[in-house]
């Protein structure tokens, strides 16, 4: 047997080394290679501030959020991601959370016209388009088709009630996830909201599914179609496991290519798709709570945060130092949900700093850290009134 040398020995750590240098080169170059973001528009100006929900100490930020879901949403109930350009648009993904947002707080109305209209464009067969115009047309740039939309709209529709009315979306939406649901288990691949092609599956699509698989069976349950609730169930159950046989137990972007174990005692180097904000739709209030599920959410949490305090939507998203208020907004979320009020309120807090001059949540925080990208964002909005709404009462988990 080969002697046990000093080199051998301190070899790991030496190759590890190496690679916490490369990477941060790479941050380097990444920062280099990115310019600093900037704001689109400060908000909307005229926007009423008139709700009196919200509690101290970010009740005005709560209603200013309120005021531009208000702004952004038609009369045909089409929830804008934003007012300007490219965000001038339906996304079921940002929609949905505005509906839930309305529920929250007991505006059914105003969520279940969200709903209406996504009912409206819901497609005749297979996957939810990435977004529509505020008439309900497709938009031809070349986006393909998002098979989270259909677990999103299903989450929707359950958390505002709104199941037997919209019944037929529901069926629609929940067999097209089992229809892409291969012999393993888990869904075809799909492009989720990081906006680009695919080429392996993510867990910004799975994570979704399980929600929207969930509250299909509670819709079915509530409805007495047996039928239907059986299989989605059984659906449900193949695609947890999946999941954790594939993602678990760190649940990256994309599951583990490879891991080495270089030396007894020494942490493991894993090769794999990185973390990712969308982890936090794995638990509450998007799913029962599991301990290993919170582990995760908190390690992707560690990895996630920027030098400017807010978060980043994956560790391999581009290396700019720019945080993304959606992504941050979810870990608030996330934490409200489970209890850990201290995060959900430092967040609150962070989000509420960073707001622009008319007092809109903006898509990005830059590393000066100014607002920067679309102001306002209904995607955040959404997920600070909810966040708010899970610091004062539990939210339903389907």
């Amino acid at each position: 047997m080969r002697e046990n040398r000093p080199l051998d020995r301190w070899f790991p750590y030496v190759v590890i080394a190496l690679l916490l240098a490369v990477m941060a080169a790479g941050t380097v170059h990444g920062l280099d290679r990115h310019p600093q973001p900037r704001l689109v528009s400060q908000g909307i100006s005229d926007a009423p501030v008139h709700s009196s929900l919200g509690s101290d100490p970010h009740e005005d930020m709560v209603r200013h959020a309120i005021a531009d879901l208000d702004a952004l949403t038609g009369p045909n109930g089409a929830a804008l991601a934003g007012q300007d350009g490219l965000w001038r648009y339906v996304w079921p993904r940002d929609a949905s959370f505005v509906a839930v947002a309305r529920c929250a707080i007991g505006q059914y109305d105003k969520g279940l016209a969200v709903l209406a209209f996504l009912n409206r464009v819901r497609p005749a067969s297979g996957r939810w388009e990435a977004r529509y115009t505020e008439a309900g047309g497709h938009v031809g740039d070349g986006r393909a088709p998002q098979l989270d939309g259909s677990g999103w709209v299903l989450w929707a529709t359950w958390f505002c009630r709104a199941g037997d009315k919209y019944w037929d979306m529901v069926r629609a939406s929940a067999d097209q996830i089992l229809s892409e649901l291969g012999p393993d288990g888990l869904p075809n691949v799909s492009p989720d909201y990081w906006e680009r092609p695919e080429r392996d599956l993510t867990l910004g699509t799975v994570a979704p599914l399980l929600t929207g698989l969930r509250a299909a069976v509670r819709i079915a349950t509530s409805l007495h179609h047996s039928p239907e609730a059986a299989r989605w169930w059984t659906a449900a159950e193949k695609l947890s496991e999946a999941t954790d046989r594939v993602f678990g137990p760190d649940y990256p972007r994309i599951p583990a290519q490879a891991t080495s174990f270089v030396e007894p005692g020494v942490q493991p180097v894993t090769l794999q798709g990185g973390r990712d904000a969308i982890v936090t739709v794995l638990g509450p209030p998007f799913a029962p709570a599991r301990p290993v599920v919170s582990t995760a959410i908190d390690a992707a949490y560690d990895v996630l945060t920027q030098p400017n305090g807010g978060v980043t939507p994956g560790e391999d998203w581009r290396a700019d130092g720019v945080s993304w208020t959606p992504q941050t907004a979810l870990f608030a979320l996330s934490a409200a949900a489970r209890g850990d009020q201290d995060t959900a309120t430092a967040l609150l807090t962070w989000l509420d700093h960073h707001r622009t001059k008319a007092g809109a949540l903006p898509e990005k925080v830059n590393r000066d850290l100014q607002p920067a990208g679309e102001a306002p964002l209904a995607w955040t909005a959404a997920l600070v009134v909810l966040t708010d709404s899970a610091l004062q009462e539990p939210l339903p988990i389907p």
